[in-house]
């Protein structure tokens, strides 16, 4: 009871903190009187409206959705095998030592325009959500699996418990923490690269292309209704991978 309580004091808190920042945000527009510079909250959320009843938008959000969501799921994928990888072997992390701090040193813009070289526009934001997430799902897991207790471990092998076991008894309840964290990191900022690679590149029917016109024609307000998709799409698929990941540390759990 008590910790529903709570939960609601701080929901309420949070909505008020919202309303004070839509309330500044409709004050300075108020203020500045010019929509080309500043869009209120409530004209955006006019374009917007505009915007969602064609279906160009739909297939824009979709597209950009289905492209970054690839990316972010082959990073995460692709960062817990090598995670593991280097856990087992000492040869492979010090392989991927350099590789994952220049990654995670070189600015999105520079990797974006060394890609256009290879890679087609259109799968660009692929490419960019994997490079942005791969890193942080790596360094996190690799620190899970190294923060294992030893003493679970060393008693799973004097009982001859098989790799396959341990791993899912005892390596999976200590990385779960890491993996929940390097979920929710990386998923705002694969949703930050996907778009900024969609605005260079500008393939077909994207999100990045339909921001970058909206700023070619000084179209403030879509401006504004393009970046609130965009925030509103990743907070629901940062909220949608978590889910799926409680259900499966409950799963677990029960095992």
């Amino acid at each position: 009871m008590m910790r529903s309580t709570t939960r609601g004091k701080t929901l309420l808190v949070r909505a008020g903190a919202v309303a004070f920042w839509l309330l500044l945000w409709q004050l300075m527009s108020m203020l500045i009187g010019q929509d080309i510079l500043l869009v209120s909250p409530l004209r955006t959320l006019a374009v917007l409206g505009q915007l969602a009843g064609s279906g160009e938008f739909w297939q824009s959000v979709l597209h950009s959705f289905v492209k970054i969501a690839f990316g972010f799921l082959l990073a995460i994928a692709g960062g817990s095998l090598f995670a593991l990888l280097s856990y087992k072997n000492r040869v492979v992390r010090e392989l991927l030592y350099p590789l994952v701090t220049v990654i995670k040193a070189t600015p999105v813009a520079s990797f974006v325009i060394l890609a256009l070289i290879w890679i087609k526009s259109q799968n660009l934001s692929v490419f960019t959500s994997f490079l942005m997430a791969f890193p942080i799902a790596y360094t996190n897991l690799l620190s899970g699996l190294q923060e294992t207790d030893p003493k679970l471990l060393e008693m799973a092998q004097v009982f001859g418990v098989s790799f396959g076991k341990r791993l899912l008894y005892i390596h999976l309840p200590a990385v779960s923490p890491y993996f929940v964290s390097a979920c929710s990191l990386s998923v705002g900022l694969c949703w930050k690269a996907g778009i900024a690679a969609e605005v260079i590149g500008l393939p077909a029917r994207s999100v990045g292309s339909a921001l970058y016109q909206a700023k070619i024609y000084l179209q403030t307000g879509e401006m504004f209704a393009w970046t609130l998709v965009i925030i509103l799409v990743s907070l629901l698929f940062e909220r949608a991978v978590l889910y799926v990941i409680r259900l499966l540390q409950n799963r677990i759990e029960r095992m």
